[in-house]
């Protein structure tokens, strides 16, 4: 039992002893005394200090709607880290955000504590797509939609950059998809066609696409890589 809270982030395995000796840990109805009372991990759903909190062995994935005003960084210089949105034991584990969205970014953002993970679905060799809905200040034309899907170049790469899909989805919105993660990517390749992004939301992320039910702010635990890669 204190093995098992201990991989899921709960302490270190003396801290997890005496969180069940204290009598914060139950099991349905029936609060558990022994620290030591081997119990099956898979399917195990625990009451800790009266939240419930489902038992997943393994690498913690997570995925999370990022609100406005939180920067995706342990160390936030201006805002909020969105790591004070998750609870404890997922911190104390270690998650980290794949990739990073602005601060004003909102929309679908994955954390995990396997680096492997991070570093093969933040690689350009994958080009994961990403979807991005887009509020702009100016109305939309055909030609602007043409280039992005055409390419941009940028001020930092003399190689153009291209939408893998763009749609018009009101006159002062777009929906966009790229494979590629390149700094305020959205924002500069709509100044290279002459217009300017005012809001930026991702609802998409390789096959994950942000549940329409979970609220800014909110997050849940997802069973592994296999939704993103597949």
């Amino acid at each position: 039992m204190a093995a098992i809270l201990f991989d899921e982030g709960f302490g270190t395995r003396r801290e997890c002893a005496r969180l069940v000796r204290a009598g914060a840990v139950a099991l349905g109805d029936r609060l558990l005394t022994d620290p030591w009372e081997p119990l099956a991990p898979d399917g195990l759903v625990l009451q800790v200090r009266g939240e419930p909190w489902p038992v997943q062995p393994g690498r913690a994935l997570v995925l999370l709607h990022k609100p406005a005003g939180y920067e995706c960084s342990q160390k936030p210089r201006h805002h909020p880290s969105v790591l004070s949105l998750l609870p404890a034991p997922l911190r104390q584990r270690g998650v980290q955000p794949v990739g990073r969205l602005d601060e004003d970014t909102t929309g679908l953002l994955l954390l995990t504590d396997d680096g492997a993970l991070i570093h093969r679905w933040t690689s350009p060799k994958h080009h994961l797509p990403k979807v991005y809905e887009v509020t702009l200040r100016h109305p939309l034309d055909a030609d602007q939609l043409q280039r992005l899907a055409d390419g941009v170049v940028l001020d930092d790469d003399p190689r153009p950059v291209r939408a893998v899909a763009c749609t018009a989805t009101g006159e002062r919105a777009l929906r966009l998809t790229l494979a590629e993660g390149r700094y305020h990517q959205v924002k500069r390749m709509l100044a290279a066609v002459g217009n300017r992004v005012e809001a930026l939301h991702r609802s998409g992320f390789g096959a994950l696409v942000l549940p329409a039910d979970l609220a800014p702010g909110q997050w849940r635990r997802l069973p592994g890589p296999q939704p993103v890669d597949g």
